[in-house]
């Protein structure tokens, strides 16, 4: 399965507004804590690939205060497949036990890089997801995104590109490097 996204920079208060006049509603709020790995047997930064374990956990209200427990999810994002946007194969499951999987790709020689927290808000519009995301380090962001088998890339790419219209942001102005990409680059 292909995860077609688009990211931009964007003031959360307007884009908010913009999805209440659409009529979407928000699905869920978490906080997410990122750690990427290297690989001790290739670079990653040099294929495009990337390794994560994330730790989320939901939070409702103004106040954000957590409602659940942590969840935690190991996923494999390999290169990006064209330049229209950031699209890439990315398979992901959840793991039992956070410290257990960190132990084992220690076991098997894989280093964390560095860690990514954010706070996301998500949105369901027209079978699109919307997350309005703030990334410690960089500010706030909007991504929109959904699943596509190889065959719907394109079209599934240009709903995208339509959400992004909806919302009043420019999809010329997206940001193909991840939030990883940004924090080590500095931006």
């Amino acid at each position: 399965m292909y995860e077609v996204e688009l990211k931009v920079r964007a003031d959360h208060d307007a884009v908010r507004a913009r999805l209440a006049s659409l009529g979407a509603e928000r699905t869920r709020r978490v906080e997410q804590v990122d750690t990427y790995y290297d690989a001790p047997h290739r670079d990653f930064a040099e294929t495009d690939e990337a390794l994560r374990l994330r730790r989320e956990t939901r939070r409702d209200g103004d106040a954000g205060e957590a409602t659940g427990a942590t969840e935690t999810k190991v996923t494999y994002k390999g290169p990006l497949v064209e330049t229209e946007s950031k699209t890439r194969e990315e398979f992901e499951t959840a793991v039992a036990d956070a410290d257990a999987a960190e132990g084992i790709l220690a076991g098997l020689g894989f280093e964390p890089a560095a860690t990514v927290e954010k706070e996301r808000a998500f949105f369901g519009h027209d079978g699109y997801t919307v997350a309005l995301d703030r990334v410690a380090g960089l500010g706030e962001f909007v991504e929109v995104e959904r699943e596509a088998a190889e065959t719907d890339v394109e079209s599934v790419r240009e709903g995208v590109y339509g959400v992004v219209r909806d919302l009043g942001l420019d999809p010329d102005e997206q940001i193909r490097t991840s939030y990883l990409g940004l924090l080590l680059d500095g931006q």
